[in-house]
């Protein structure tokens, strides 16, 4: 048995190295099919938590500004409307791209209602009829406008597309006016997590970095920079995952609303709704492709996801990875947990409540720590560790203990009969309360051969053995067959009881027993005959058989107990087994006279002349008849022997 634990311990050691070492190196290699599944679905659940966990609060100050459908075909206006006005001409007159004119336009109408801050998420390269009003506008509000510049990285060669000379002299990435508006995705699934507020020619060119390197601002880093927040803008090169604001956190207003008289009354109050805003233009209309995958949103606007850039900045809200060396450990401590649970606590519920348990503190643990802190706690790969190890040992653990009542069931069911087994191994409680003492009625046989005690004074003694064995078997098999209990052996001798483990009915406990008796009497000749053609003695055999009310309990001493029946039923069946060598019959069952014995015996001789029993009892019915018993006669006939 101490063997069997060590081997235990290994096999379950073993268990929980397979899961856990397999997600320890499915880490180091992300693009492996199966074992980087945990590291992948990790990634999902970081994403969950963006979405369900706290987002950071969008700044009252922030106005979306967007050319959206209505804006960019404006059919909403009369030639007569539009007379006067320069600006909605101007939209009105041409598809988009309009005259840069109209930005000058935008400029001076944003900026003379008060506004802080107009950035715009466009880019400005080809020349435009209107880039010499564009360029004064630029010129005049120097401090107060931010426009978008673009890194193209198709095949590895570096584009820069950027406002073109005429509106901002080179080098336009250099100018405090220009900032770039890429955001890089991931390479796995092309969503955008993270924001890159700096970055130098060097690292856009895969280079290392270098101290001479030209370094170029984000548009959300430049625009922080104007109102005062440049020192809010990380200083590292690297992308900074962000906590995003709500998915619907900026409203959106059209553009063509603010050269509308009536709509820039009505809606804007004259121009006071953006005094001291900090406004985004940029393109909302679906044809204009715009759009970027998030956490939050597959739809997100390329101004909004400025827009989250700068809040998060201007919030510090940055989330933090869980450092690697942090997450491996994890790893390897959610595997060491799940082995200790299993191999020492050793009780499958309490297991999985635990596993359970662990697992929602883990889940409520991560929820806590994004909440409050922006750490993304590693979970799916220390989960996956912990359940799969957990789950597969407990697993390993069930199949032991299948195996172990299996191989209980088969030892026992060679020593006491099935209906005993099933007892004891599915209602233990209830079958070990019973072997306190109770008092039920039982059917008990007795069975014993004839002739096998002067057999075993001249046979080969394990000759002997092997046949006693056989015909033990095959008793055995017919009374566990007909639904009895073997109660012991003694010597050749076999006792049976029905009813005593679980009882079908006095009726039914009596009729399965009597089947029991007549298949050992068949199963007995059947051997006879087979000895015989071996060259062997056959033996006879003697049954008894009672019903009566019995004592059910564990007797014996402090040493050795014996689950068994006692009482005068249990006797009377031995008595009952030693009287058929006195009748001349195999089987004997304790019975009421009846009526009119002589005449029914008579009858039965008819049929079977030569039956011993029959004229033993029709003898004794003369007997009576000729000299009937006195008052005294109580019916009962004692016998001196056994």
């Amino acid at each position: 048995m101490h063997w069997f634990g060590r081997a235990r311990l290994f096999v379950l050691t073993l268990i929980c190295l397979f899961w856990t070492g397999l997600i320890f190196v499915g880490h180091f290699f992300p693009s492996a099919p199966f074992i980087s599944t945990p590291w992948r679905g990790e990634q999902g659940f970081e994403d969950l938590l963006r979405r369900e966990g706290r987002k950071t609060a969008p700044p009252p100050d922030f106005v979306f500004l967007g050319l959206d459908q209505s804006t960019l075909e404006l059919t909403a206006y009369s030639a007569e409307e539009l007379q006067g006005n320069r600006a909605l001409q101007l939209l009105a007159e041409r598809p988009f791209p309009w005259s840069r004119e109209v930005w000058a336009l935008l400029l001076d109408r944003l900026f003379g209602a008060g506004a802080r801050l107009v950035v715009f998420d466009l880019l400005f390269n080809p020349p435009n009829d209107g880039d010499p009003a564009f360029h004064a506008a630029l010129d005049r509000y120097h401090d107060k406008v931010v426009l978008g510049a673009n890194f193209d990285m198709e095949n590895g060669v570096v584009q820069a597309t950027t406002p073109n000379s005429a509106l901002i002299p080179p080098p336009q990435l250099l100018d405090d006016r220009v900032g770039f508006v890429n955001f890089w995705p991931d390479v796995i699934d092309g969503r955008v997590r993270a924001v890159s507020y700096r970055v130098t020619n060097l690292e856009l060119a895969g280079l290392p970095p270098h101290p001479g390197a030209e370094v170029y601002e984000s548009l959300s880093a430049r625009a922080l920079t104007k109102i005062g927040h440049g020192n809010d803008v990380p200083r590292d090169f690297h992308g900074y995952m962000i906590r995003f604001t709500a998915p619907d956190a900026f409203e959106q207003h059209r553009l063509y609303e603010v050269f509308d008289p009536k709509l820039w009354q009505a809606n804007y109050a004259n121009g006071a709704f953006f005094k001291d805003k900090i406004i985004m233009v940029g393109p909302s209309a679906q044809v204009l492709h715009d759009v970027v995958d998030t956490p939050i949103s597959t739809t997100t606007l390329g101004p909004e996801l400025h827009l989250q850039a700068m809040a998060a900045a201007l919030g510090h809200e940055f989330l933090r990875p869980t450092p690697p060396k942090v997450g491996l450990t994890l790893v390897a401590a959610a595997g060491l947990i799940a082995w200790s649970l299993v191999a020492l606590v050793r009780k499958p519920l309490i297991c999985i409540g635990a596993l359970v348990a662990i697992t929602a503190a883990c889940l409520g643990t991560a929820r806590l720590l994004y909440d409050n802190t922006g750490l993304l706690l590693l979970t799916v790969p220390v989960l996956a560790a912990l359940v799969l190890s957990g789950l597969f040992s407990l697993g390993f653990e069930y199949f032991l203990e299948r195996r172990e009542k299996l191989r209980t069931r088969r030892t026992l069911e060679r020593y006491v009969s099935k209906n005993l087994v099933r007892e004891i191994l599915e209602n233990p409680d209830s079958y070990y309360s019973s072997l306190k003492g109770v008092r039920v009625p039982v059917t008990i046989l007795f069975s014993d051969l004839i002739g096998f005690t002067t057999l075993s004074e001249k046979a080969d003694p394990e000759a002997l053995v092997t046949q006693l064995n056989e015909h033990l078997s095959r008793m055995t098999s017919v009374i566990f067959n007909n639904g009895g209990t073997l109660d012991k052996f003694i010597g050749d001798a076999i006792m049976a009881v029905w009813g005593n483990v679980r009882s079908l009915g006095t009726a039914q406990d009596a009729k399965n027993a009597a089947r029991a008796a007549l298949a050992m009497r068949q199963e007995l000749a059947q051997l006879n005959q087979k000895w015989r053609s071996e060259g062997r003695m056959g033996l006879g055999m003697g049954i008894g058989i009672n019903q009566g009310e019995v004592i059910v309990g564990n007797i014996g001493s402090q040493e050795r107990m014996d689950p068994t029946v006692i009482g005068d039923a249990v006797n009377l069946a031995s008595r009952l087994e030693g009287l058929t060598r006195v009748y001349g019959a195999d089987i004997l069952v304790g019975a009421s006279g009846a009526d009119q014995a002589k005449i029914l015996f008579s009858r039965f001789l008819e049929f079977y002349p030569d039956d011993l029993l029959a004229k033993m009892y029709l003898s004794r019915s003369l007997e009576y008849e000729h000299t009937p018993p006195d008052e005294a006669w109580d019916a009962v006939e004692v016998f001196q022997k056994k």
